[in-house]
């Protein structure tokens, strides 16, 4: 009897002495990198880099080429970040929402307040307009500075004020041979065929600012949509949707990374998810281990100075914010 006690107990140390060899191991063996080079990840020691969500729409009217030019060429941000849509005629522009009515003067001097509760069939999509009639509104009618005052409300003529929505050829075109090191994350927000024309007319683009290639990073909430750039662009990086990114963050809780099969560029996630219970993905481990399969980890949308401090203290790759000019002067305490 106490043979065969002895006998179980030496079978399950065999057992749990090969599990813990078998975690060692895969945590252990270096996994194949997701990307060989990945110009979104900072090397060691190094800061996270600025990338201006929607521009910086806090600063600058959003995803304007005033928004652009102010936070590329006054600010010094590394990274311009923006959601794109597909015009009626099949031109790509920059704005976060599908329809443009919160950020110009499309409904004439209506308030914001009354424009906020417009019904959806009330407003002014992107896909419903071509690029000549969306380029006839001023996209910075309600911003509203850090006094609070609208000062571009009245502008005569919005294209020489750069106050027009923006493209993606003109943005590319904008800084492509002042600034070749400028980086970009994209977001496609059309789904279906909409999308498919998307990349494509995003590819197309990017063949003639050739050297931008490399340095766009695209993402998108639609599984056909990343199906398509998998199988028909898979030269252009992409970020995690947020499936993909919830299946490698399992992975890295759990220890088992070295079986995660995703081949994104980078990890775009807020600090935190509410799941019912909070999870928290302000994490070293996250971050490490997405380094060692050269993955940028990428913050959003971080606008408070200690949360920054946070971030770059845990060397993550990159902060989005709309606040790109509290966000370097929270970098110049480090330098």
């Amino acid at each position: 009897m106490e043979k065969k006690k002895h006998g179980k107990l030496k079978i399950f140390g065999i057992v749990m002495a090969s599990l813990v060899l078998f975690w060692t191991v895969i945590n252990v063996v270096p996994p194949k990198k997701n990307v060989a080079d990945n110009p979104f990840v900072v090397a060691e020691g190094e800061l996270p880099m600025i990338a201006a969500h929607r521009g910086g729409g806090k600063n600058n009217p959003e995803n304007t080429m005033l928004a652009f030019r102010k936070a590329v060429e006054e600010i010094g941000v590394d990274i311009i970040e923006s959601d794109l849509y597909l015009t009626k005629d099949g031109k790509l522009v920059y704005n976060h929402d599908s329809y443009i009515d919160e950020t110009c003067n499309v409904n004439g001097d209506m308030p914001l307040d009354q424009v906020e509760d417009l019904p959806s069939d009330k407003r002014h999509y992107i896909e419903d307009m071509t690029l000549a009639e969306l380029e006839t509104y001023n996209f910075g009618y309600y911003f509203e500075d850090a006094s609070g005052e609208r000062i571009y409300k009245d502008v005569a003529d919005p294209a020489a004020a750069g106050l027009q929505i923006a493209t993606v050829d003109k943005l590319f075109a904008e800084f492509y041979l002042t600034h070749p090191d400028l980086l970009f994350i994209v977001e496609i927000k059309d789904g279906g065929e909409r999308g498919y024309e998307a990349c494509k007319v995003l590819s197309e683009t990017l063949d003639e600012y050739s050297v931008y290639r490399d340095r766009v990073v695209v993402g998108t909430f639609h599984d056909e949509i990343e199906k398509e750039l998998k199988s028909k662009y898979p030269d252009l990086l992409r970020g995690a949707p947020t499936g993909t990114a919830a299946k490698f963050i399992l992975t890295q809780f759990l220890g088992l990374n070295l079986f995660n099969q995703s081949d994104f560029a980078c990890l775009q996630i807020p600090t935190s998810y509410d799941l019912g219970i909070t999870l928290y993905l302000n994490k070293k481990t996250i971050i490490n281990r997405a380094h060692r399969r050269n993955i940028a980890v990428q913050y959003w949308t971080i606008n408070d100075a200690d949360e920054m401090r946070e971030l770059i203290e845990l060397g993550c790759d990159c902060i989005m914010t709309d606040d790109p000019i509290l966000l370097k002067s929270v970098l110049e305490e480090y330098r």
